[in-house]
């Protein structure tokens, strides 16, 4: 599937900011299941000063707010060939060790709530893949999807008290329990081609598991499935906050206004004309 991308966030300051530095994880990488043909950042109001690839293996660049500005965006736009792996992204690479992936963090340390969550679910432990379906099925149980209950420093313990979160909550509910049983777990986030909307209130989160034989499987909790060819994966790490799009300080800026466009469709027209090249090549 071809999907393309074009991803805007604004932020509107009260005061003109004296000093501002922001950390951007937006672009996405060529790896399993998925193939960047081409992405485009735009900034105003804001600079480059440096790209680096994180602890994480994540694409990062480090822009400097102008000093001034009372408004800086951030416009992304791109297309990328995805295929469905069954939400399989294979064996762990990078800097990281396993082990670093069963450390709690704040957003994800399990307390009664978690340890009840898993009590709760009635399936062989021994079947890692099978157990980690069934508990996707009742963190989705145990938490209602409501946008707007919670917030990006809601816990795991948090989300399952209130009985409500979004994707980041699910994400962070099911990693936390996956942890608790031994079970290398991370955070990702990305887009989703939603099969009902073009336009997006805003990006998608996920968890993956490490499962003995298969490596790196992911499993979305919101939507009660593994990632498919409808998902493109741009950012990892232990929880939300190390794989969050846009992080970053301003000083004397005041308060903050944040607005998110994003649409994500799939590019029926450069898939034809791809598949007609590849025709042609093949004659």
């Amino acid at each position: 599937m071809l999907l393309t991308v074009s991803h805007t966030t604004r932020y509107v300051f009260a005061d003109p900011v004296a000093h501002g530095l922001q950390r951007l994880r937006l672009k996405p990488k060529t790896t399993h299941g998925q193939e960047v043909l081409d992405w485009h950042m735009e900034l105003t109001g804001a600079r480059g000063e440096a790209g680096y690839d994180d602890h994480h293996q994540n694409h990062t660049a480090l822009v400097s707010i102008e000093p001034g500005a009372r408004e800086v965006v951030v416009t992304c736009r791109g297309n990328v060939r995805t295929s469905d792996n069954n939400g399989i992204t294979g064996a762990h690479g990078g800097h990281m060790p396993l082990w670093c992936f069963l450390r709690p963090t704040a957003l994800t340390q399990a307390g009664n709530r978690v340890r009840a969550l898993i009590a709760s679910v009635d399936a062989d432990r021994s079947d890692t893949l099978g157990f980690l379906h069934a508990l996707s099925s009742a963190v989705a149980a145990q938490v209602e999807y409501v946008p707007g209950a919670t917030d990006a420093k809601t816990t795991a313990e948090q989300a399952l008290a209130a009985g409500k979160g979004v994707c980041q909550d699910h994400a962070h509910a099911f990693i936390s329990a996956g942890r608790l049983l031994d079970i290398p777990m991370r955070y990702v986030g990305g887009y989703l081609r939603m099969n009902d909307r073009v336009d997006q209130e805003a990006g998608h989160g996920w968890a993956e598991a490490h499962v003995p034989g298969l490596g790196w499987v992911g499993f979305d909790v919101s939507n009660a499935i593994s990632p498919d060819e409808r998902y493109i994966r741009v950012a990892s790490g232990s929880d939300y906050a190390e794989a969050a799009p846009i992080t970053g300080i301003a000083t004397g800026a005041g308060e903050t206004r944040l607005d998110v466009h994003l649409s994500v469709s799939e590019n029926l027209l450069g898939q034809r004309q791809t598949q007609s090249a590849s025709g042609g090549q093949q004659q």
